[in-house]
């Protein structure tokens, strides 16, 4: 395999991914209901594995991953990595018990094949991923601030594509979102609202990177305003008050 083919179209992790491990360390009550979902089994293969977040320590486990960037910030006790792409794996049929992605499939040029290939390789898979719709209506950030970035949700590979693709008998499990949660994905900081305005959090996020930065900067000049004159507290304060929300992350599980 060429090393052309062996790297994401765009790059998007090389351009973006410096320090991604430090804002995007997997929450543990997040893992658990993971590795409740990857069951029993003996080998796994994470698909667009980044850092290394929410790979089980108790399997034999092989990550994939295109970018040097995030390679380079995998833990040295951390899974052995290749470099590749989820659309051309270089592995053989029914290779894996089980083929996982978590919060990647959006970043894949051809989410239809990369799933395609997870089937192919792996007895089951296990997808984590989101309903934009879901997100939109009970996260307040899109919602009120930055809607744009739902535009862009619903042009990336949704929840009802994904489950087009793997099939009619796919389970799916919702995945509660900590107010505390130590995973700094996109409404990870939903109890947190001051965390929005900190450039270093909103670097691994890519809707922020990734969307029009003069929308971008709208939301936030509207988001600290509001923190400052006590609207966003009159708003949504009573938030603070929850453990936890569905803001629309979903686990998908297929064989």
């Amino acid at each position: 395999m060429s090393d052309s083919m062996l790297r994401v179209p765009d790059q998007t992790y090389d351009d973006i991914g410096v320090g991604y491990a430090s804002v995007r360390r997997p929450d543990p009550r997040i893992a658990r209901v993971i590795r409740e979902a990857i069951g029993e089994a003996a080998t796994l293969v994470n698909i667009g594995a980044g850092s290394g977040s929410y790979e089980p320590t108790d399997l034999a486990v092989v990550a994939v991953e295109p970018s040097d960037v995030m390679i380079a910030q995998r833990d040295a006790s951390s899974a052995p990595v290749v470099r590749a792409v989820a659309e051309q794996l270089p592995f053989a049929d029914g290779a894996f018990d089980v083929a996982s992605a978590f919060l990647t499939i959006h970043h894949w040029s051809e989410p239809t094949l990369g799933i395609a290939e997870l089937k192919r390789v792996s007895q089951r898979q296990v997808i984590m991923t989101w309903d934009p719709e879901v997100t939109f209506e009970q996260f307040w950030f899109i919602h009120d601030y930055f809607p744009q970035s739902y535009e862009q949700d619903r042009a990336l590979t949704t929840l009802d594509e994904i489950l087009r693709i793997v099939g009619p008998n796919a389970e799916v499990l919702p995945i509660p979102v900590p107010a505390d949660c130590t995973d700094g994905f996109y409404a990870a900081y939903w109890a947190r609202p001051n965390a929005y305005l900190d450039p270093r959090i909103r670097a691994g996020i890519s809707a922020f990177t990734l969307n029009n930065q003069e929308g971008l900067d709208t939301a936030l000049a509207k988001l600290a305003s509001d923190l400052q004159t006590g609207v966003w507290d009159e708003r949504y304060g009573r938030l603070q008050h929850l453990e936890s929300i569905d803001a629309g992350y979903r686990l998908v599980i297929s064989s």
